[in-house]
């Protein structure tokens, strides 16, 4: 997430009433989760663990709950609770907007696309041409829909990302400042729901056509030209390269990437990226070698009872 104006390493400090390391007039230009972090942004991190990932990763501030050595050309913000402070500054540089109208005002529509009753279109929405929106489909704040976009009823595009911090007193959410993407030529069936990025964008690349009651995780990029079955689950920071053909009903863990031209059978549950080929069962195993055992098994037991 892109601040509209850039800031300085001592402007966040003082947001933040933190101490900082660094040079006070240090460039800061946004704020990004670890896995999308460019030059530039905030990144967070409070578990030792992830320390060197985060100092190494391509983000030049880090926000962290120990003073350690700064990386050359980087800087440091030393908060006793990085998670807290990095919601800070989503509700600071991206305030949530409530809509006073089904469809807002500062919502683009293109020319040629068609609206039906009951749909909310939120802050900020650009949706192109020659668009179809369902009845009761739900467009929150700041989603970008391309042209020849087709979303069936009671689909929600832009809702919270399912991330949270495990805390004494229950668990915290982290602010979700990102945006959903769907490119052009884009299918959505109905009842759908696709989460915002935490703070970058969650992807549905161009020609991609997705079932009834899919779901979509935060910060997900899906490629150009899949399929995507019903009831299918897909974690936050995934990515599904083009040409991916997912059946119904399969489950896919956080983090991963599968292969260009992968396909994952029918109730596959995927725990680990794929190369290319195509998958069934839980955990994932190569569809032929399955289907292999379970004729030499079926006839192992047809000869025993013989």
């Amino acid at each position: 997430m892109k601040f509209k104006e850039p800031q300085t390493l001592k402007q966040i400090a003082s947001l933040l009433d933190v101490e900082f390391v660094g040079e006070e007039n240090f460039p800061v230009t946004g704020i990004n989760e670890i896995h999308v972090v460019e030059s530039g942004d905030i990144v967070f991190v409070d578990h030792p663990k992830y320390y060197d990932k985060a100092l190494t990763s391509k983000a030049t501030t880090v926000l962290i709950n120990k003073k350690v050595e700064c990386p050359e050309g980087k800087a440091l913000l030393i908060s006793d609770d990085p998670f807290r402070d990095f919601n800070k500054l989503t509700k600071h540089f991206n305030p949530f907007i409530a809509s006073k109208s089904s469809i807002a005002d500062t919502a683009h529509i293109g020319e040629n696309t068609i609206i039906q009753p009951n749909v909310f279109i939120g802050e900020n929405v650009h949706i192109g041409k020659n668009c179809l929106i369902h009845a009761n489909v739900v467009i929150n704040n700041n989603c970008i829909i391309g042209d020849n976009v087709t979303i069936h009823s009671n689909t929600v595009l832009g809702s919270d990302a399912f991330y949270y911090k495990n805390r004494p007193e229950g668990f915290d959410q982290l602010i979700s400042g990102g945006r959903v993407v769907l490119e052009n030529n884009v299918h959505l069936g109905a009842s759908c729901t696709i989460d915002r990025g935490v703070t970058g964008d969650t992807t549905i690349g161009e020609g991609t056509k997705i079932d009834n009651q899919v779901h979509v995780g935060h910060d997900t990029v899906i490629g150009k030209k899949c399929l995507i079955a019903a009831q299918s689950g897909i974690a936050g920071c995934t990515v599904i390269e083009d040409e991916v053909t997912i059946w119904g009903q399969v489950g896919i863990i956080s983090g991963l990437t599968i292969e260009k031209g992968t396909v994952l059978m029918a109730q596959t549950g995927v725990s680990k990226s794929l190369k290319k080929g195509t998958y069934y069962g839980t955990p994932q195993r190569e569809y032929r070698q399955t289907l292999r055992e379970v004729i030499y098994l079926k006839n192992a037991t047809n000869k025993d009872k013989k």
